[in-house]
């Protein structure tokens, strides 16, 4: 899952980015709403974490032209603003919920798995290609009867390609949604953990799922 947080204080970025990125989210970073309204009209973030009182476009515009620009991705409100009305402007401009500053990492944690479940709700309760399966919500991967244990960053990786099936992703896009905007292109990371996920995926079955695409990238299908 890939987060855009637009926060303008450094501090608090950090905070939150570091945090997210442990738990294992790709995650992204705005410093005003001018830039965070750029990220977020690319349409790749999963949920994006948005602070109200922000420099060059305050955060209640940026959020009404997400809206109008049809970005569905859910919104989690950051605000100082205790007011009732504030609240309201904000859940009517088409945030998802809202968390007031100062709040716990656990907290925010939290609201946002909440907003993952959500979403998931409307979504196929599993994830198949073949006889592999992918349950989001339980974080379990099966091969047929057989139980795979992935790592934070092989299981994103998994989540993208099987969310994609038979559709060829390139190298930048799998960097764009499983990493994010610093990622060094320059490296073959990507490379390496398509390898790991291969081996665990694949390994010695007959019927492999993931496929390389040559000067392109990687493509997850049957044959």
């Amino acid at each position: 899952m890939r987060i855009l947080v637009v926060e303008d204080e450094k501090k608090v970025a950090n905070f939150i980015k570091q945090g997210l990125e442990e738990e294992g989210y790709a995650v992204d970073w705005a410093a005003d709403g001018q830039a965070g309204l750029v990220l977020a009209l690319d349409g790749v973030h999963d949920l994006i974490v948005l602070d109200l009182n922000l420099p060059k476009m305050d955060g209640l515009k940026v959020l009404q032209e997400l809206r109008k620009a049809k970005i569905k991705a859910p919104v989690l409100l950051l605000t100082i603003r205790a007011m009732i009305e504030d609240k309201v402007l904000g859940l009517d401009a088409g945030a998802d919920d809202y968390l007031t500053k100062p709040f716990s990492f656990q907290e925010l944690l939290a609201r946002i798995r909440a907003l993952f479940r959500r979403r998931l709700e409307t979504e196929p309760a599993l994830l198949q290609v073949g006889d592999l399966t992918l349950d989001p919500s339980r974080r379990l991967v099966r091969r047929g009867p057989e139980k795979i244990e992935l790592s934070t960053k092989e299981f994103a990786l998994l989540d993208y390609f099987m969310r994609n099936p038979g559709r060829v992703l390139t190298r930048t896009m799998i960097a764009e949604h499983v990493w994010d905007y610093d990622f060094d292109t320059g490296t073959n990371i990507i490379d390496v953990y398509v390898n790991f996920l291969r081996k665990k995926i694949d390994g010695d079955r007959d019927v492999k799922l993931i496929h390389t695409v040559r000067g392109v990238g990687y493509v997850m299908q049957e044959n």
